[in-house]
Order: structure tokens, then C-alpha cells, then sequence
């Protein structure tokens, strides 16, 4: 199976759609995401944006617990991830996350290429993987704040969400 990655348009309304739950069930819930996660930041880390994470192994080690409790919120598994948020929507919260960061359209096709090698890993139904891979695939454009033009644009959030 060949993940699709579509360019990001600059200002674009981006739907998307929260995972099914049936992914976060299919992976073995909670322990499933994050072996999922782990091995993803284990690639992430020996990729061309390990700059953008911690390089001293212990504090990276606190990204991938934290990112991981995202995962598994967003997948459907219980809230784990409220306190991070301080009261602000989750999706709101991890597009404003990422504006410290200057994230270019490559560093955002590198990321899903590292997803796209852990989720390869993965023995669930392609259909699951599949509805995994278009929520991460359209939600990463509203990280991308860097354009090759030299401007930056901050994505809002919009309750563009489809159900």
C-alpha cells in the first residue's frame, strides 16, 4: 500500500477526521499506540528532523511518553492527555504546539515518511491504517508554517472537523 501525501496550500480550510476507534482497539489499545509511537520516534530520531526533538536521550524520552499520550487520546483510548491542554481544544492545542517550530512541507514529508515506515510495521487491517494515515496526512498541513516563498503562515483552527 502506497500512503498518499498531498501538498499543503497555503490558508487552505483543512478537514479532517479523528481516527476510528477501531484502530486504537485493533493495536492493542493503550500498549499497541505505544509501541506504534516508540517505534515511530525511534526513526524519527535518526531522521533529517531529530533537530526539532530533544537530542539528550532522557528528555527525548519524555517527548515520546507525552506524544504518546496524545496518540492515545486522539485514537479514541481515554483522556490522557487533558492536563497538557489546560482547558484549550485538543487539536487547537497541538496546531499551536508547533508554531515554535519553523516546519517546512519537507520536514512535514519527512515526518510522515517516519510514521509511514512504523505504521508498515503494524499487523491490523490496512483499512484501519489506511483511516490512521488520512487523519495524520491532512492535520500535519496545519503544523506547516514555513513556505519556500520565505513567509510563514500560522494555520487557524476552525471547527472544519468532519464527524
Amino acid at each position: 500500500m502506497s500512503y498518499e501525501v498531498s501538498r499543503v496550500k497555503k490558508g487552505e480550510n483543512v478537514k479532517f477526521k479523528h481516527p476510528n476507534p477501531a484502530f486504537y482497539k485493533a493495536i492493542g489499545k493503550e500498549d499497541g499506540i505505544r509501541k506504534l509511537m516508540y517505534d515511530f520516534y525511534d526513526i524519527i530520531y535518526e531522521s533529517d528532523i531529530s533537530h526539532f526533538f530533544p537530542q539528550d536521550e532522557d528528555e527525548f524520552q519524555m517527548v515520546k511518553e507525552k506524544n504518546t499520550k496524545f496518540f492515545i487520546q486522539i485514537c479514541g483510548g481515554p483522556k490522557v492527555y487533558e492536563d497538557e491542554t489546560k482547558g484549550m481544544n485538543l487539536d487547537e492545542y497541538m496546531i499551536r504546539l508547533h508554531d515554535e517550530f519553523s516546519i517546512t512541507e519537507k520536514s512535514r514529508y519527512e515526518w510522515l515518511g517516519c510514521m509511514e515506515d512504523a505504521l508498515r510495521k503494524v499487523d491490523i487491517p490496512q483499512e484501519l491504517k489506511d483511516d490512521f494515515w488520512a487523519y495524520l496526512e491532512s492535520f500535519s498541513k496545519l503544523t506547516v508554517n514555513s513556505f519556500s516563498d520565505g513567509s510563514t503562515y500560522y494555520a487557524a483552527y476552525t471547527a472544519s472537523k468532519e464527524s
